[in-house]
């Protein structure tokens, strides 16, 4: 499960006029540091705390237009400033994606960045042979719910204490966070499980996840 070369991903993301989506380059990662720190300062523990060692981009993520590993990250640009920041994660084994990170600058969180960039990652993902893309997200405001949700996404629970967030002035704790995911391969390549084979408990879960 290769990534798209880029030039075709990114033409899959429609941006309003004015806006651009960029890969992720060498000259860029101490700018993307800052801008996170600023935008979305729980980041600073957890399991997105590596977006903020440099480390982490050098060792781990395509820079500079390469698609060799397995992070890739996005900048979108308004004009000459940096207003959002996108990365995914593929799971070659499994034929899956994971959407690690959306961070949009607080001024412009409104005008559907977030929803254009997931819609054309998605696309991509179809097209690189991706089955299944999924998220985890906050439950400390619904802004990502919402948009996921919006998407087609469905919610099929929650991570108890999976994360770590900044809960109050020098507190750290453990927190939930809904799980969200999308299957991409057609229904006709997936086997439902079978009813008899599941404990009672786990068989009213899924008749309520997935009814009918």
């Amino acid at each position: 499960m290769n990534w798209l070369p880029w030039d075709q991903a990114l033409g899959l993301i429609e941006l309003p006029p004015g806006f651009d989506v960029q890969t992720m380059r060498c000259d860029h990662i101490d700018t993307a540091i800052a801008a996170l720190r600023r935008w979305y300062p729980d980041i600073t523990f957890g399991v997105n705390s590596c977006f903020l060692r440099e480390d982490f981009y050098r060792e781990r993520v395509c820079l500079d237009g390469a698609i060799d590993k397995d992070v890739i990250v996005l900048t979108l640009w308004h004009g000459d400033e940096l207003v959002g920041v996108w990365s995914g994660e593929r799971e070659v084994d499994s034929l899956a994606l994971w959407g690690r990170l959306v961070v949009i600058a607080p001024e412009h969180a409104r005008i559907g960045l977030t929803s254009r960039t997931i819609a054309g990652m998605e696309e991509a993902g179809r097209r690189m042979g991706a089955a299944f893309i999924y998220a985890l997200v906050t439950l400390k405001h619904p802004y990502m719910q919402h948009g996921l949700e919006q998407a087609g996404y469905r919610l099929l629970g929650f991570f108890p204490g999976y994360d770590r967030e900044l809960v109050a002035p020098g507190v750290v704790k453990r927190v939930y966070q809904a799980v969200y995911a999308k299957l991409l391969a057609p229904e006709n390549k997936v086997l439902r499980p079978d009813p008899k084979n599941m404990t009672p408990r786990t068989k009213e879960l899924y008749a309520l996840l997935f009814p009918g």
